[in-house]
C-alpha cells in the first residue's frame, strides 16, 4: 500500500482548498465564532481542523472512503488484518472489545492489575470477572503480568470463560509473555484482547518489546496518544483471526462510542501512521539510545534506581520496554509523589507517573537533546533537594496476598446494589459498592463485591494521610466506605 498518502490530511487540506460554507455542526464554524481569548491560546487551525467526517471530511455517503482508507492503511502498517480508529480514548476501547468477547452474564478472564477503565467495563457490560492474579515483585512492590501457566489454569477451572483480557506493558513498562498466553487461550479456542494502551511504538522498531498482532493476539487495543503521535483520546483497535467478529466489534463500538468523533483525532493517528512507516525506525533507534543514556545517567546518582533488565526473569517480567524509565527513590527518603511533585514545583518537570515507591519518565522519539538534559538535570537537583522535603507519614504497604480480595459479588450488582456509607473502622468485612483506586496509576485495590479487610484499609487510609488520591472512592478521603446494604 502507498503509505505516503494520508487520507484524512488529504481530505481536510482539500475542504479547505475548496472553502465550503458549514451550516452544521461545529458551531464555532471553523473558527469563525471562536473566542479570540481562546484561539490565542490554543491556535486558530485547532478550530479550522475541527470538522465533520459526513458532510465535511466526506460527503454524505462517505464515498470517497475517506475513514476506512485510513484505517486499511493502519492495518497494513501495523499487520492486522483490520483496524477500526476510535476518538474516545483507550479507556471506553477496552470497554467495547470486553463486550466484543463477552457479555451480561458471560465470563471473562481479566489481569487483577487492570486500570480502573477495565473494572468500569466490568460493571458497564455486566460479565463475570475471573481474576487472573498478577507476579508480584515483593522487594520493588510492584505487580507484573500474569503468566501463561497461571491463564491456562484459570481456564480449565473455568472452561466457559468467552477470553481473556491481558494488560502489557504496564504503566510501569513490565510486559507479558504474550504468545505464551494466547496459545494458552487458543488451546481453549477463546480470543486473547489484550490492552495494549502503552504499547504504540512497538510495532515500529526491531528491539522492542514484541506487540500483540506479532504474538498471536485477536484483538489490540492501543492508545496512540500515549507513545505515539497523535492527539488525546487516539485509540485503535487492531484485529486479527476469526475469534472476534469484525462485525460484532463494530456493532458494539456503535453502541458504546460518540456519534460526533473528532476529525482532530482522526488526522493525527493518520499522520502518525505514516511517519512511523516512514521513519519510525530511525526515529525510535534515536529514542532507545537516549532511553538508555538516561537510565545509566540516573543510575550513577546516589539515591536512584532505575528499573533495569534485571526485573526480566522468570515470575517478573517476560520483557520491558525500554523507553519506560521507572526509577525507585525510596533511597532518598521519599516517595515517589513527593519526588513528582518536587520535580515540577523546582524543576518544572512533569514526569508521567509516580506512587509510593517510584517515578516514571517516558521517552519518545519526540524527544530530543534539549528535553534529555532537562530531565537529567531535574533528577540530578532531586537527588541533592531530597533531604529538604517534608517527610510525610509512611504509607503502610500490605503484603501481594493481602490484595487478592474475596470476591462476594458480582461488580454490577454490587455496584448498583442498595448501599449505605460506614465509617472506615467498620468497613472491615463488609462487601464494597465502588472503585477504590489509588491515581495514578489507576489500578483499583477495592472492585464493587469484594469484601474490605483491615490490610487494605490501612493501606489506603495510610496512602490518603501521605498525600496519595483517590478521586473515584465516593469519599476520596477514605474516612468513609460505600459498601452493599445489609439487609
Amino acid at each position: 500500500m502507498d503509505h505516503s498518502r494520508v487520507p484524512v490530511l488529504e481530505a481536510l487540506e482539500e475542504f479547505r482548498r475548496r472553502g465550503d460554507v458549514v451550516f452544521g455542526p461545529p458551531g464555532h464554524k471553523q473558527g469563525r465564532g471562536a473566542d479570540p481569548r481562546v484561539a490565542e491560546i490554543v491556535g486558530l487551525d485547532v478550530f479550522r481542523s475541527d470538522v465533520l467526517s459526513l458532510n465535511g471530511l466526506d460527503d454524505r455517503r462517505q464515498s470517497q472512503g475517506v475513514l476506512s482508507q485510513a484505517q486499511d492503511l493502519m492495518a497494513d502498517a501495523v499487520g492486522a488484518e483490520q483496524t477500526f480508529f476510535s476518538t474516545c480514548g483507550s479507556s471506553l476501547s477496552v470497554k467495547t472489545a470486553m463486550l466484543a468477547v463477552a457479555g451480561p452474564g458471560e465470563k471473562l478472564l481479566l489481569s487483577r492489575n487492570a486500570h480502573k477503565s477495565v473494572i468500569a467495563a466490568v460493571v458497564v457490560n455486566g460479565v463475570e470477572p475471573i481474576w487472573v492474579h498478577p507476579k508480584f515483585d515483593t522487594e520493588r512492590h510492584l505487580a507484573h503480568p500474569p503468566e501463561p501457566d497461571d491463564v491456562r489454569r484459570r481456564l480449565q477451572e473455568h472452561p466457559d470463560a468467552k477470553g481473556m483480557l491481558l494488560i502489557t506493558p504496564t504503566e510501569w513498562g513490565a510486559c507479558a509473555d504474550i504468545a505464551g498466553v494466547a496459545r494458552a487461550c487458543h488451546e481453549f479456542d477463546v480470543p486473547l484482547i489484550v490492552d495494549e494502551a502503552w504499547g504504540a511504538h512497538l510495532p515500529f522498531h526491531p528491539e522492542l518489546p514484541a506487540w500483540g498482532m506479532d504474538a498471536q493476539a485477536d484483538l489490540v487495543v492501543t492508545s496512540v496518544h500515549k507513545m505515539g503521535g497523535a492527539i488525546e483520546q487516539s485509540s485503535v483497535f487492531h484485529l486479527q483471526y476469526d475469534r472476534v467478529s469484525p462485525e460484532v466489534l463494530k456493532q458494539r463500538e456503535d453502541l458504546l462510542g460518540t456519534t460526533s468523533a473528532s476529525s482532530l483525532v482522526y488526522a493525527t493517528l493518520d499522520g502518525w501512521r505514516r511517519q512511523m512507516v516512514e521513519q519510525g525506525h530511525t526515529l525510535l533507534d534515536a529514542a532507545l539510545h537516549r532511553a538508555e543514556r538516561v537510565r545509566s545517567a540516573a543510575g550513577d546518582l546516589p539515591g536512584l534506581r532505575p528499573m533495569g533488565r534485571e526485573a526480566v526473569k522468570e515470575g517478573f517480567a517476560a520483557e520491558l520496554d525500554p523507553l519506560k524509565i521507572v526509577i525507585d527513590v525510596r533511597e532518598l527518603g521519599i516517595t515517589g509523589m513527593q519526588a513528582a511533585e518536587w520535580l515540577r514545583t523546582h524543576c518544572h518537570v512533569d514526569v508521567g507517573g509516580s506512587d509510593s515507591c517510584r517515578i516514571s519518565a517516558s521517552v519518545t522519539h519526540a524527544d530530543d537533546d534539549e528535553t534529555e538534559k532537562v530531565l537529567l538535570d531535574a533528577l540530578r537537583a532531586l537527588t541533592r533537594g531530597a533531604g529538604s522535603i517534608e517527610k510525610q507519614p509512611p504509607v503502610r504497604l500490605p503484603a501481594p496476598s493481602a490484595l487478592e480480595l474475596e470476591q462476594a459479588m458480582l461488580p454490577r450488582e454490587a455496584f448498583f446494589a442498595a448501599v449505605e456509607h460506614v465509617p472506615a473502622e467498620r468497613a472491615a468485612g463488609r462487601i464494597a459498592a465502588e472503585t477504590v483506586s489509588p491515581y495514578p496509576p489507576g489500578v483499583p485495590v477495592v472492585v464493587p463485591g469484594e469484601v474490605i479487610t483491615d490490610e487494605v484499609l490501612d493501606y489506603l487510609r495510610s496512602g490518603v494521610e501521605h498525600g496519595v488520591l483517590i478521586p473515584d472512592a465516593a469519599d476520596p478521603s477514605v474516612q468513609t466506605l460505600r459498601v452493599v446494604a445489609r439487609d
